[in-house]
């Protein structure tokens, strides 16, 4: 016999989403801060852009700071002075800015400033105050950062605003392009390049006491990178860009199954019936979709969690809602499905994802969309001694 064509029909629009839980450990953040500073003689600037790579800002600098985290990073002045109203002291910098940004209030809240350009220190000095500046020497990204032929002028320049009180030259940073790759020739070349323009800057009479180049990656494989400071984001909330190390895994997503319903063989599932059940099979409906962050090209090789086994999606996943195979699983409405996880219990992980959706971890985390409800996990007790 032959079954129509058919489709799950969508939940009702009150409920999509409800009950999606994204929940941030942040045990998980102190315990990798604390490995981080075991991997590093230099001081540790916890990178909280994006909403601590959609951890949440302020909880993600808090525990970091706790668990022995001296700096705080940030890209905007916006996001340095949410930093600041939250009652944060620690030094932090803020390194991608136009140049009207708004840098005397970031002088009066006491944010440090990153030069990128001839133009940015300009701005920077007629800032009411006295500003802390890091110049940025691009080490081989040719994106943000003063490129190396510009940098003896900005050097002089600087010490001539530094001469007469309108700076303060606090450090000199730079960025790897390749440093996920350990080994990589263009490490040492970057590596290289910075350290030529500290000597340049010291030549032109600074005397940066701050020297900062490795992100998370050449923190976890590059020591000879780590001068200073070392600026980690990711790694903070779990994600190893270079696959070398075991970090604590913050985040994780679960939501309900609102409808089962049990489908023939051959039944089409979702847009463009770009699936179809190979045989009897019970499917569940998830309510969150690419709307709350789920890459929707990983649909095709996505696996979730129901019931402790891993189960694959069926069809394409829409805005707000994906379908799951559950098999001939007994699965009724209300079970939790797990999306991803740490992977202790085996479940899907950021990393799984970012796989199937050929991407990186930190592009799933920071598109996290507002719907998904937060849970936060204080810092279990004694887990920072």
């Amino acid at each position: 016999m032959k079954h129509p064509a058919t489709a799950l029909a969508p939940a009702r629009p009150e409920a999509l989403g409800e009950g999606a839980r994204l929940t941030v450990d942040l045990t998980a953040v102190a315990h990798n801060v604390r490995l981080l500073r075991r991997r590093t003689e230099a001081g540790l600037m916890a990178v909280v852009k994006a909403d601590g790579f959609g951890h949440g800002a302020v909880d993600v600098a808090r525990t970091a700071t706790a668990a022995g985290a001296g700096w705080l990073g940030v890209t905007s002045v916006h996001e340095a002075v949410a930093l600041r109203d939250a009652g944060l002291r620690v030094p932090v910098l803020s390194w991608l800015n136009p140049v009207d940004a708004d840098f005397d209030t970031a002088v009066r809240r006491s944010v440090d400033l990153a030069v990128p350009s001839r133009d940015h220190l300009d701005a920077i000095t007629r800032a009411d105050g006295l500003a802390r500046v890091h110049l940025h020497l691009d080490t081989g990204m040719a994106r943000d950062g003063t490129e190396p032929g510009a940098w003896v002028d900005l050097c002089r320049q600087a010490y001539a605003a530094e001469r007469d009180g309108r700076i303060r030259v606090v450090g000199v940073m730079g960025h790897l392009a390749c440093a996920e790759m350990p080994g990589h020739p263009a490490n040492a070349a970057g590596r290289r390049l910075f350290e030529w323009g500290v000597a340049t800057a010291r030549g032109a009479g600074l005397r940066p006491a701050v020297r900062h180049l490795a992100a998370s990656a050449a923190t976890l494989t590059e020591p000879r990178s780590h001068f200073d400071l070392v600026r980690v984001g990711a790694a903070l909330v779990g994600i190893d860009p270079t696959g070398t190390t075991a970090l604590r895994t913050a985040l994780r997503l679960a939501a309900p199954i609102v409808a089962v319903r049990r489908v023939p063989a051959g039944t089409p599932v979702g847009y463009g019936h770009a699936w179809r059940a190979a045989s009897t099979s019970t499917l569940g409906l998830v309510p969150i979709g690419y709307g709350d962050g789920l890459p929707r090209n990983a649909w095709d090789r996505a696996e979730v969690q129901v019931r402790g086994r891993r189960r694959r999606l069926a069809g394409r996943i829409s805005m707000d809602q994906f379908v799951v195979d559950l098999g001939d699983d007994p699965v009724r409405p209300g079970e939790t499905v797990t999306v991803f996880g740490p992977g202790d219990a085996g479940e899907p992980t950021l990393s799984d994802w970012a796989g199937w959706a050929d991407t990186i971890a930190h592009e799933l985390v920071t598109g996290l969309g507002p719907r998904l409800r937060r849970e936060v996990l204080a810092v279990a007790k004694g887990s920072l001694t």
